[in-house]
């Protein structure tokens, strides 16, 4: 695995945009060449553009969105408290649901989700949408959980596939596909778990490090295998097994990173009230795949 210090090309954080509420879920737009983010209680999808470097309401009224992905058939996919569902979101900010109900029941609130190379959207489901006030309607838990699914986009079955944390949060395969890594954010410090994958299931979990201060929320895995995760005043990046490898300081309390940029190396950093940049050599494994 190459040094760290060859990955973090500029270990400066960089503000870019910031007079959101609650910085989430962002993702990366090259056909438009902006890093589209959640400001969850205000209830909207920001963009802001590399070309002009403004901010624009990309959606407003959206449902109090979170957590965003882009598959591998260009398809723009993201998680909505308000309407409990997993939609596709298009550009003119029309959205259409994928999945809202397992079995018969509504889910909780989608937090966070990721693409497998098979189609399968894997997602978070905690809680955050029905009690966090401004985050989404107050509900009930309809299922009796708080679980990870796996929504088969050509069969549309919906499927429990981790049932043992509180809070499931930000998650990620590695580059391999054959752990998939899932935070919990329910205490302070919390684990980030890894699970080896078994085809369309997974074996029982392990704890890959304990994130402090604060929590662990949104997390990418690069092409090397490196977590770069969020804590409460820092970027920081793991080896595979766990070992802290760097902090980068971040001036608010981050939520979520993404790469992103022309060439996919441009780390993106939602922190509260704002947008950062980390300029690196690394490269996202799913994007990469």
């Amino acid at each position: 695995m190459p040094l760290l210090q060859d990955a973090l090309q500029d270990a400066s954080v960089e503000r870019l945009a910031t007079g959101a509420t609650w910085s989430e879920g962002p993702v990366w737009v090259p056909e438009l060449d902006e890093l589209w983010w959640s400001d969850i209680k205000g209830n909207r999808v920001l963009a802001w553009s590399a070309r002009s470097e403004q901010v624009r309401v990309a959606v407003d009224g959206a449902e109090y969105a979170n957590g965003h992905t882009r598959t591998r058939d260009g398809r723009l996919v993201q998680c909505s408290h308000g309407r409990r569902a997993i939609e596709e979101l298009d550009l003119d900010g029309t959205t259409r649901t994928l999945v809202d109900r397992v079995g018969d029941v509504r889910l909780n609130s989608p937090n966070d989700l990721i693409e497998h190379s098979d189609g399968s959207i894997w997602f978070t489901d905690p809680n955050y949408g029905l009690t966090s006030p401004g985050e989404g309607y107050p509900g009930e838990e309809e299922y009796g959980g708080r679980y990870v699914f796996r929504f088969d986009r050509v069969t549309g079955e919906v499927r429990a596939v981790v049932t043992d944390l509180d809070q499931p949060n930000g998650l990620a395969f590695s580059p391999d596909e054959s752990v998939l890594y899932v935070a919990d954010s329910a205490r302070s410090p919390g684990p980030i778990r890894a699970y080896d994958v078994r085809g369309d299931e997974v074996a029982p979990g392990r704890v890959v490090r304990m994130v402090e201060p604060g929590i662990p929320d949104g997390f990418r895995v690069d092409t090397e295998g490196r977590i770069w995760t969020s804590s409460a005043d820092s970027v920081q990046v793991l080896d595979p097994d766990g070992t802290l490898l760097a902090r980068v300081p971040v001036p608010e309390t981050v939520s979520n990173v993404c790469f992103g940029g022309p060439d996919g190396t441009d780390l993106f950093v939602t922190a509260t009230t704002s947008l950062y940049r980390i300029r690196t050599q690394a490269r996202d494994a799913a994007a990469a795949g």
